[in-house]
């Protein structure tokens, strides 16, 4: 089995880059299977922090006004986006940490649903080593509480292969997540890392550990193939799966 194969971009990027960057692997993926005989790619995580970006669930395509969008746009701050992930609208931005897996599931030996649970168990996990108690809940995501949400989930699947994925909330200006019914969710409430009184960590480094959640879940993946991507320029670093828990 290949590596896991983690890009993360060190600065703030548009919503853009990320997805241009993610339909191009799914792309990959796609092509090599059969009756294909390209080789598959390896699975893939993309890791980056987005300018202010609200974007829409597949099944509200379509159906935002422009009233609305004009409204989240907030005078030019933020952008409005329409994504084929499931879920509703939501937000990214400064502070939060958005993970894209793309993995093709049977390769894995994952179905949808153990793949969903392979997120929030990752997500989980990673509060818990900075110290926040996380929870599933009746609703999708992964709570604090039950009317405190840490971190959103939304997918996208097509032949088994994975796209879209996780915001966690590190250090968010949650005022963004004021201005819209979080995911549909009427009376509850985001949180973050700080607001959960957890200060002082880069959403680098609490993408790393999410990283290694995930890689440590997916059958056959040892190692991790780390490429930051830092002013155009490309770092590379290889690590093993285990080996992050130092420190944190």
């Amino acid at each position: 089995m290949p590596p896991l194969h983690h890009i993360h971009f060190s600065k703030i990027i548009p919503y853009r880059t990320a997805a241009l960057l993610q339909e191009s692997l799914v792309s990959r993926f796609l092509a090599s299977k059969p009756p294909s005989r390209l080789p598959s790619p390896p699975p893939h995580i993309i890791t980056a922090e987005f300018h202010p970006v609200y974007t829409c669930g597949r099944r509200e395509v379509g159906n935002v006004s422009e009233q609305q969008q004009q409204y989240l746009g907030a005078d030019g701050k933020a952008e409005f986006v329409e994504a084929l992930r499931g879920g509703q609208t939501t937000f990214h931005g400064p502070g939060q940490l958005v993970a894209y897996p793309i993995i093709d599931l049977r390769a894995h030996g994952l179905t949808p649903r153990d793949y969903v649970c392979l997120l929030e168990k990752s997500l989980i996990a990673t509060c818990a080593k900075f110290g926040i108690k996380a929870v599933t809940t009746e609703h999708t995501g992964v709570w604090t509480s039950p009317d405190d949400k840490i971190a959103a989930i939304g997918v996208h699947m097509r032949r088994n292969i994975t796209s879209h994925g996780i915001g966690l909330n590190v250090y968010t200006d949650l005022w963004w997540f004021n201005r819209i019914v979080a995911c549909g969710l009427e009376g509850k409430r985001t949180t973050s890392f700080v607001n959960e009184g957890v200060l002082g960590n880069s959403i680098e480094e609490v993408g790393k550990v999410f990283v290694g959640e995930i890689a440590g879940r997916l059958a056959g993946v040892e190692d991790v193939v780390e490429k930051t991507i830092e002013d155009g320029h490309e770092i590379t670093e290889v690590w093993t799966v285990g080996s992050i828990d130092q420190g944190i």
